[in-house]
């Protein structure tokens, strides 16, 4: 399957200005991801930025970046502007969009997202179980599946932060993929009223009839979003290079 990784990346957060450099155990967050998305050996990486911080770091390791508009409103639109003129983008049966703050995903998984474009969905995403405290937490995004083949492939049939009934009900892990079409009419629908309530971006998918499938990892990749995730996951990551 011919893939394209795309890693959004803007400085502007509001949570965490300058996200994308922080250094992490000597090296800067989005280089940590970049080197993740090689690594699964899925095909071309670019990293969809809008400062030239970025740019000059991916490019001086040798990585493509595109600069893309600081406005735009979503990592998705981010990643459509980025990749749209790329020369033979049709050709491409796969845009995976992953998130540039999980330095610690798993390079296996990322290829984990692409089974669902395999099965004629519009759209693949990942899930994982929910811990006991997950289900109450309003901050986790669940999703409710129907299975096809239980852990393997599924139909995603909503999503929420808060959920009464948990069966059937997972920790969504944001990393999509996309076919190049369903990635253009997904950034070209208007947001949806089920988006703009829950301000989750995958609802206007599930508003608008696309098909969204998704597959099982075994433990959530930690994204980071505050300082205290930033000092647990270098932590992490120098007891494993101390041990390696």
């Amino acid at each position: 399957m011919k893939t394209l990784i795309a890693i959004p990346a803007r400085m502007a957060s509001v949570r965490f200005p300058n996200k994308p450099m922080i250094m992490i155990d000597g090296k800067p967050m989005i280089q940590r991801v970049w080197e993740k998305a090689i690594e699964s050996n899925l095909g071309k990486v670019i990293v969809a930025c809008c400062e030239d911080e970025v740019f000059n770091l991916i490019t001086s390791i040798g990585g493509q970046a595109i600069l893309t508009n600081p406005d735009l409103p979503s990592g998705t639109d981010r990643v459509y502007e980025a990749i749209k003129n790329l020369d033979g983008i049709s050709q491409y049966d796969s845009i995976i969009n992953l998130q540039g703050d999980m330095p610690l995903i798993r390079s296996n998984d990322i290829s984990k997202v692409n089974i669902s474009l395999k099965q004629g969905f519009d759209i693949g995403t990942l899930i994982t179980d929910l811990t006991n405290i997950e289900k109450k937490d309003p901050n986790i995004t669940k999703a409710k599946i129907n299975w096809i083949k239980k852990y393997l492939i599924g139909k995603a049939i909503d999503f929420d932060r808060s959920i009464n009934n948990t069966i059937n009900a997972y920790h969504h892990v944001g990393i999509y993929s996309f076919r190049f079409d369903s990635l253009k009419k997904f950034v070209f629908l208007s947001p949806s009223k089920n988006e703009k309530k829950l301000k989750l971006e995958q609802m206007r998918a599930i508003d608008a009839n696309m098909t969204i499938g998704v597959s099982y990892i075994k433990e959530v990749p930690l994204s980071v979003d505050t300082k205290e995730d930033l000092f647990y996951v270098e932590k992490l990551i120098k007891n494993y290079n101390e041990q390696n």
